[in-house]
């Protein structure tokens, strides 16, 4: 499985796939899944930093299995700690593999996260007589792009675009260009702010 996790002043994000790792700190933690992609892992560290990678990722997800999705850690400080803690574990584990690369190319699911907006929006949902669905990330490097997408089903979705630039082996710098939220019959564009 890959893990990245993405941190900046405003929250985390922790995304989830095939062992990769990204961590920078005090910023966004999101945990995310992603969909299946082969990814070569640099044997030469050998197995026991694998046992150790597989262990640590294994207490990562037993600590946000019952988050959902992070609504229940804004209000339990000690929980975010612990999950913040292991995300920083796992990330000093990982920190010599290059996450920027084509590997990161991918739909990722929401797992975790403190990101405000986005809570935001799963937590109150329901105002709107919708419930969301899935929270996807999709990142193609080679594109330089990267869309955020919160579903409402059937037919609702938020939608923001982003252009991405490679900073460094481990950090990718993004800039949100649009935003639009559309429902079966409707369309509504959105100013996009924001970069990190």
């Amino acid at each position: 499985m890959k893990l990245k996790s993405f941190h900046n002043s405003m929250s985390s994000n922790l995304l989830l796939s095939s062992i990769q790792f990204h961590f920078h700190p005090q910023h966004h933690h999101h945990l995310n899944s992603c969909s299946p992609k082969a990814h070569q892992y640099n044997s030469s560290k050998g197995s026991s930093l694998t046992a150790q990678s597989k262990l640590a990722k294994h207490e990562l997800l037993n600590l946000i299995s019952d988050q959902d999705r992070g609504l229940k850690t804004q209000k339990n400080p000690a929980k975010r700690d612990s999950i913040i803690n292991a995300i920083d574990a796992l990330a000093d584990l990982g920190s010599d593999t290059v996450t920027t690369g084509t590997s990161l190319s991918a739909t990722w699911r929401l797992l975790w996260t403190t990101e405000k907006e986005q809570l935001f929006i799963i937590e109150n949902a329901h105002l709107f007589g919708t419930q969301v669905g899935e929270v996807l990330q999709v990142i193609d490097v080679e594109q330089k792009l990267l869309n955020n997408v919160i579903t409402f089903p059937p037919d609702g979705v938020f939608f923001v675009r982003s252009n991405i630039e490679i900073a460094s082996p481990q950090r990718v710098n993004f800039r949100f260009t649009s935003a639009v939220l559309r429902g079966k019959n409707w369309e509504i564009p959105l100013p996009p702010f924001g970069q990190g």
